[in-house]
């Protein structure tokens, strides 16, 4: 009878390799896919105008695509919080719980595996490739933590280290393994030529929001506003979009910077206080915080119109709205961009 494997698929190189070598053994592997609300592939890049070139697809999808076999993509959203708001294993260089998030990752696959009579785990590891979850002091950690133990294989640098039920039962040769380590690419991009696989999805530090610094400092300011760590998915989607601006602490604009932002933030226009240019071509501003007074309101105003098309104009025409459909038209003087403090932007 075939052994089964489950993979943990990224949609990088690694985790592509992985899953192909112990393919390459005979053994039915299938795929999970972790959705977190914080992956960077596919938000920005289908929203934003300078990047309508990019590519657009899913790479957990496209990485399956090329192995043939089955996805199955799970919503960990509300599981995930009390990964990302209180991390045993603490934060990385930014809000990056990479270790714990590891560890919780490995251990849903062992609950997935035990569910649907699998045999063990794949993921993409490489020993030193990154600095927090990938070291080799904190791969047993990930093993031990997480229940998994000796069911999670790291094919790619399976070599450096013990052998895993998989090996010692011949469920895989081990002889077929790798031993990479270091933060090298060179050798998962020979091994990628080996199998034919090109236009893969390039490391560009990471594929979480987490690991951005300018993000990181968005979310901080949030909990630091709301007075307690918590967060729910649109925030973190609105996070990833727009210009964060924070005239005092009691209301925080969001400013379209172009226009498929304008379309994206519409389309909370039923959830926040908004305002949006209407004499000169210009952005859509969500407001988050409580009503606001009138002098706030005319701020928000000065400063969007400093981003329209009006910018040099002696005065900018507003429609304002609120969540009950209240509105009303305001007419503001810009702002000049030297008036605006530096520390009103959040990163």
């Amino acid at each position: 009878m075939a052994r089964k494997a489950v993979a943990l698929i990224s949609g990088g190189l690694d985790s592509l390799l992985a899953a192909r070598l112990i393919q390459q053994q005979g053994i039915h592997v299938e795929g999970i896919n972790f959705f977190t609300g914080f992956c960077v592939e596919g938000h920005t890049h289908a929203i934003r105008k300078k990047d309508k070139n990019k590519v657009k697809r899913n790479n957990a999808l496209w990485v399956a695509e090329q192995l043939g076999i089955k996805l199955h993509i799970i919503d960990i959203v509300e599981e995930y919080k009390d990964v990302v708001i209180n991390p045993k294993h603490g934060y990385g260089a930014n809000l990056n719980p990479c270790l714990d998030c590891k560890i919780f990752m490995v251990h849903k696959a062992l609950e997935w595996i035990q569910a649907n009579a699998f045999d063990f785990i794949i993921t993409g590891e490489v020993i030193g490739q990154r600095p927090m979850s990938q070291r080799k002091q904190t791969m047993p950690v990930v093993s031990a933590e997480s229940g998994a133990d000796d069911l999670l294989l790291r094919p790619l640098c399976a070599k450096n280290l013990p052998a895993t039920r998989a090996e010692r039962e011949g469920w895989v040769d081990r002889d077929r393994l790798e031993g990479f380590s270091g933060r090298s690419r060179k050798p998962q991009m020979a091994l990628a030529r080996h199998f034919g696989f090109e236009d893969y999805a390039q490391p560009a530090g990471g594929c979480c929001f987490l690991t951005d610094a300018s993000y990181s400092i968005k979310l901080q300011d949030l909990w630091q506003n709301r007075g307690h760590k918590q967060y729910e998915i649109d925030d973190i989607m609105l996070l990833k979009v727009g210009r964060h601006i924070r005239p005092d602490s009691e209301f925080k604009l969001i400013i379209a910077r172009e226009e498929g932002e304008n379309r994206f933030l519409s389309g909370y226009r039923n959830q926040f206080q908004y305002i949006k240019t209407v004499s000169h071509a210009g952005p859509l501003a969500l407001i988050e915080g409580a009503r606001l007074s009138e002098k706030q309101l005319s701020l928000a105003c000065s400063i969007t119109a400093r981003f329209s098309k009006g910018r040099d104009q002696d005065s900018v025409e507003f429609l304002y709205s609120n969540c009950n459909s209240d509105s009303k038209s305001i007419h503001v003087k810009p702002m000049a961009a030297d008036k605006i403090p530096q520390d009103w932007y959040i990163a």
